[in-house]
C-alpha cells in the first residue's frame, strides 16, 4: 500500500485486508455483548421465581423489570459522551467491572425494593458497555464487510440472551434463583483483565482527539503488516467539531436520520423487552412448567442470533434500510401469532423463534445503521443515545406488560397489541431508506 503523507485511517482500515487483529477485535467485543446479554435478560429468566418465592403479583414484578432497563437508559446517555471525549476502551472496561460488580452484589438482596434498587445500578453499567462494544467494532470494521461483521458480534447479545434461559433453567432448579445473578456478576469480572491487555482503543478515536499517534501507527501496522507508516501522520475526515457531541446529534446533515433512528429503537426496544421480560410468565401461565416456559423463550434470542446473521449479510449487499423495514413489519406478524399458539409448547416455540429473527435481528441491524450513520467524533453517543431512547420504550414495555396482563385480554389480541410497534418500526426504517436512496450507499459509513 502506498504511503501517502497523510494516512486517512477510515480508508486505511475499509482498503486493507480484513486481519486476525480485527477478528480478535470482533471476539472480544462479542464476550461483552454475550455477558451484557446474559445479564440484561437474567431478570425475565428468574422473575418466576423471585414472584413465587416472596408472593408477588405481576404488577409488582413490573418495577423491577423498569428499574434494570432504567438503568440501561441512563447508562447509555451518560457513557456515550464521556467515550467520544475520553475513549472507547476506558469506557467500555470500565461499564464492565462496573455492572459485573453491582450483578454480584445484587445476588445477595433481601427485598424487593433492595433487588430494584441493584438492578438500576446493574443497569448503570449494562448500558455504557453495549453501544460503546458498537462503536468499537465499527470503528475497526471495513466499510463493505461493516454490517456483517457488526450484526455477528452482537449475535454475542442475542447468544448470551439465550444462554441465560438455558442456564437459568438448571441453576434455578438446582441452586436459586440467586445463583444466576452470581454467575452474572462472576463473568465479567473474569474478562476484565482480558480487555485491558488485548483490546485496542479506536485508532479512529486517537487521531480525531490528537493523541497517542504513535499507538495508532503499531495498530495500524497490526492491521497491515505490509504498510509503510514510518514517519507518516494520520488523519479522520471530517475532522471534530467544537461543542458537546450530544449537540452534533442535532446539526442539519444528521438532524432527520437522528429523529427516526430515536423512533425505531423506541418501537423496537419496546416490544423485544415486553416479550423477553414477560413471555416466561405468559407461557407459565397456561400451565406448561418453569422449564418449558424458560426453554420456549430463549427461541426467541436464538431467532435474534440466526436473524442478525442473515440480515447483516443482507444489509452489506442490498439497501439496508428497506431490509431492516421489511423484517421489522414481519416481526409484527409473527409476534401477533404467538397468542394464537400458546397452547401448543412446540407451535409457540416456532412462532417465538420467528419473532425473534424478525424484530431481535433488526434491532441488531439498526445497531450496526447507526454506527455507521454518525462521524468519529459523535458516533459513540449517537449510537449510546439512540439505544438510550430505545431503553426508554424498553421500560414502558416492560412495566406496561404487567398492566395489560391485569386487563384480562385474550392471549390473540394481547400479542396484536404487542406486534404493532414493530410495524411501526418498519414504517420508520421504510421513510429513513428514502430519504436515502441508492442501496448500500444509504448508509453514509464513509463519514470517518
Amino acid at each position: 500500500m502506498p504511503r501517502p503523507a497523510a494516512i486517512d485511517v477510515t480508508r486505511f482500515i475499509d482498503e486493507a485486508p480484513l486481519s486476525p487483529f480485527q477478528i480478535l477485535i470482533v471476539v472480544l467485543c462479542f464476550l461483552v455483548v454475550a455477558i451484557d446479554g446474559f445479564d440484561t435478560a437474567a431478570i425475565g429468566f428468574i422473575a418466576p421465581a423471585i414472584r413465587s418465592e416472596w408472593q408477588l403479583s405481576p404488577a409488582q414484578l413490573g418495577p423491577l423489570f423498569g428499574a434494570g432497563l432504567a438503568g440501561l437508559m441512563g447508562g447509555a446517555f451518560l457513557f456515550g459522551p464521556l467515550s467520544d471525549r475520553y475513549g472507547r476502551k476506558t469506557v467500555l472496561v470500565f461499564s464492565v467491572l462496573f455492572f459485573g460488580v453491582a450483578s454480584l452484589v445484587s445476588a445477595w438482596s433481601n427485598s424487593l425494593w433492595e433487588l430494584i434498587a441493584l438492578r438500576f445500578i446493574t443497569g448503570l453499567g449494562l448500558g455504557g458497555a453495549m453501544p460503546n462494544a458498537i462503536t468499537l467494532t465499527s470503528e475497526y470494521c471495513p466499510d463493505k464487510r461493516r454490517s456483517f461483521l457488526v450484526t455477528t458480534m452482537f449475535c454475542g447479545f442475542t447468544i448470551g440472551s439465550a444462554l441465560g434461559g438455558l442456564a437459568s433453567a438448571g441453576l434455578i432448579e438446582s441452586y436459586g434463583w440467586r445463583s444466576v445473578l452470581v454467575v452474572g456478576g462472576v463473568l465479567p469480572l473474569l474478562l476484565v483483565p482480558v480487555l485491558l491487555v488485548l483490546l485496542p482503543e479506536s485508532v479512529r478515536y486517537l487521531v480525531t482527539v490528537g493523541k497517542k499517534l504513535d499507538r495508532v501507527a503499531a495498530t495500524l501496522q497490526r492491521i497491515d503488516r505490509n504498510a509503510d507508516l514510518r514517519d507518516a501522520g494520520f488523519m479522520v475526515p471530517p475532522r471534530a467539531q467544537a461543542g458537546s457531541p450530544v449537540w452534533h446529534l442535532f446539526r442539519p446533515d444528521l438532524l432527520r436520520g437522528t429523529l427516526l433512528l430515536w423512533f425505531a429503537f423506541f418501537m423496537s426496544l419496546l416490544v423485544i423487552y415486553l416479550l423477553s421480560s414477560w413471555l416466561p410468565t405468559v407461557l407459565r401461565g397456561t400451565g406448561i412448567s418453569l422449564k418449558h416456559a424458560a426453554l420456549v423463550t430463549a427461541m426467541f434470542q436464538v431467532g435474534g442470533t440466526v436473524g442478525a446473521i442473515v440480515l447483516g449479510w443482507l444489509m452489506d449487499r442490498l439497501n439496508a434500510h428497506y431490509v431492516l423495514a421489511a423484517s421489522y413489519t414481519l416481526a409484527g406478524v409473527f409476534t401477533a401469532l404467538i397468542g394464537n399458539v400458546t397452547a401448543s409448547p412446540v407451535l409457540a416455540a416456532v412462532a417465538v423463534f420467528w419473532a425473534g429473527f424478525c424484530v431481535s435481528g433488526s434491532q441488531v441491524g439498526a445497531n450496526a445503521l447507526s454506527a455507521a450513520y454518525y462521524p468519529t467524533d459523535c458516533r459513540a453517543t449517537g449510537v449510546s443515545w439512540a439505544n438510550g431512547v430505545g431503553r426508554i420504550g424498553s421500560v414502558v414495555g416492560s412495566v406496561g406488560g404487567g398492566a395489560m396482563l391485569s386487563l384480562g385480554l385474550g392471549m390473540p389480541a394481547l400479542f396484536v397489541l404487542v406486534g404493532i410497534p414493530a410495524v411501526l418500526a418498519g414504517l420508520t426504517m421504510l421513510v429513513l431508506g428514502r430519504g436515502h436512496p441508492g442501496g448500500r450507499a444509504a448508509i453514509p459509513a464513509v463519514q470517518g
